[in-house]
């Protein structure tokens, strides 16, 4: 059996190979780190790496396998981010400032294991999460697998670059302003931020004042269907999906309307071509899918609901520096946006906080009309390593807001959003389009990208020095 392709097959089918025999943990596990010190050095994707604990959770798997026992994930080697809490470690946030060891897994981390996941490792991101790239001045680069001179993204880049580079089936990031759909978008993966409360943020009630989701970051639309139903909270406050995400891959869903969008959130802000170009490339696949294609840029009050994310942004920051336990080690950059929120009156971002219910149902007032919205996710292809780096700490803010555009309002609005995979830049760099759907209605998304998906596979290619 050819390993390498059975690094690249995605958890589901990594799931089925062991579930067959004709794959044991151990061997997967073992060539998945095999991978990782082959090319982690350069790539910088993991800040730790389980390798003695994640052997004998592969070995533990195999055991249990013997007996005649399974679970979804059994043996399928995950990796989390750098934010979500096992037991003790520190929940380092992308920081040097955190000592403070965890007394117990994440929620997330629990269910992972609950469902038979290996935890490989820990995988990067920028200090508090608060850039659409993953660098610091500690911790350095993180790099795409297509293009070291390119970023993965963020803030869970270092879990788009593992995928990516085929080191595991799949990884969890989180998402409070774009950072599942960034980096899925920046590296040629499918990433889906689920509803708001759709998966518990334990032992966190809520996270940046609930503008936080977590979700999987993926090869194949149902590697995340896979992973996502494992870790889906059923007690929690999201409404039930109509099914499993599963079976919502391969749904039939009839003939939907989708609304396609190019207006960006806010004036001024460019939109490059190749961006342009693929977003109605989808929407004509779309159409020849069956489905009714309509153009409508919605007037989405622009300014409410730029403003309530900016105060909620800049207060999140100042709320995570002022909880580590030596902020004074963050980046000057760090420090400076905290200090911006340090300056917003109380009363001001109060009024954002309790103003988000009514960005989030005039936003949603398009989907009265439609099923699904189709926009970029990002208005530009990936950027650059340290392209921001020279600029003013203001500037590289304006700079990130232009980009992203297109995905703060979802956050705001709690709905499912996701970056589909389609197609590559002329120098080969990944493009996406964002489909996002109606409150609760993950599952609507999801089958409509596994149509996308099965019309024009994507994870057939694979960047040129990891395939």
């Amino acid at each position: 059996m050819d390993l390498t392709e059975v690094c690249f097959a995605g958890a589901a089918r990594q799931a089925e190979l062991l579930r067959s025999g004709e794959l044991t943990s151990r061997e997967l596990v073992t060539e998945c780190l095999r991978r990782v010190h082959a090319h982690d050095r350069d790539l910088n994707a993991f800040r730790v790496v389980f390798e003695t604990s994640a052997l004998a959770e592969a070995d533990a798997a195999d055991a249990r396998r013997a007996r005649g026992e399974d679970a979804p994930l059994l043996g399928v080697p995950i990796a989390v981010k750098e934010d979500l809490a096992i037991a003790g470690l520190p929940t380092t946030r992308g920081t040097d400032a955190v000592s403070k060891v965890a007394e117990a897994d994440s929620e997330v981390v629990r269910l992972l294991r609950a469902a038979g996941a290996v935890i490989l490792g820990r995988t990067r991101m920028p200090e508090l999460g608060l850039w659409p790239y993953t660098e610091s001045s500690w911790a350095g680069v993180t790099r795409n697998p297509w293009s070291r001179d390119h970023s993965p993204g963020g803030s869970s880049g270092g879990s788009a670059a593992a995928v990516a580079a085929g080191f595991v089936g799949g990884a969890i990031g989180t998402d409070g302003a774009g950072s599942i759909r960034i980096p899925a978008a920046s590296t040629g993966l499918f990433g889906l931020k689920p509803q708001r409360g759709r998966v518990s943020l334990l032992p966190d009630e809520q996270v940046w004042t609930g503008l936080v989701a977590a979700g999987p970051i993926t090869r194949h639309v149902a590697d995340w269907a896979l992973i996502a139903d494992q870790i889906s909270d059923s007690n929690g406050p999201a409404r039930p999906p109509r099914s499993s995400f599963v079976a919502a891959t391969t749904a039939e869903v009839g003939r939907l309307r989708v609304a396609v969008s190019l207006r960006p959130w806010g004036p001024g802000i460019p939109l490059s071509q190749e961006v342009r170009d693929v977003v109605l490339d989808t929407a004509s696949l779309l159409g020849d899918l069956g489905h009714d294609v309509v153009r409508l840029d919605p007037e989405m009050n622009d300014i409410a609901g730029s403003t309530a994310f900016a105060a909620r942004y800049l207060h999140c920051a100042d709320i995570g520096r002022n909880a580590l336990d030596r902020p004074s080690r963050l980046d000057r950059r760090t420090q400076q946006i905290a200090a911006l929120g340090r300056r917003l009156p109380s009363g001001l971002v109060r009024k954002v906080i309790e103003q988000g219910d009514r960005v989030g149902a005039h936003a949603n007032r398009i989907f009265s009309g439609c099923d699904l919205l189709l926009t970029p996710v990002l208005t530009r292809p990936p950027l650059r390593v340290g392209e921001w780096s020279r600029w003013s700490t203001v500037r590289a803010l304006l700079a990130a807001a232009r980009m992203t555009t297109f995905l703060p309002l979802w956050n705001i609005a709690g709905n499912p959003a996701a970056s589909v995979p389609s197609g590559h830049t002329r120098d080969g760099l990944p493009l996406a389009v964002q489909l996002v759907g109606r409150s609760h209605d993950e599952c609507t998304v999801l089958s409509v990208a596994g149509q996308l998906e099965r019309a024009r596979p994507w994870a057939d290619r694979r960047p040129p020095a990891f395939g």
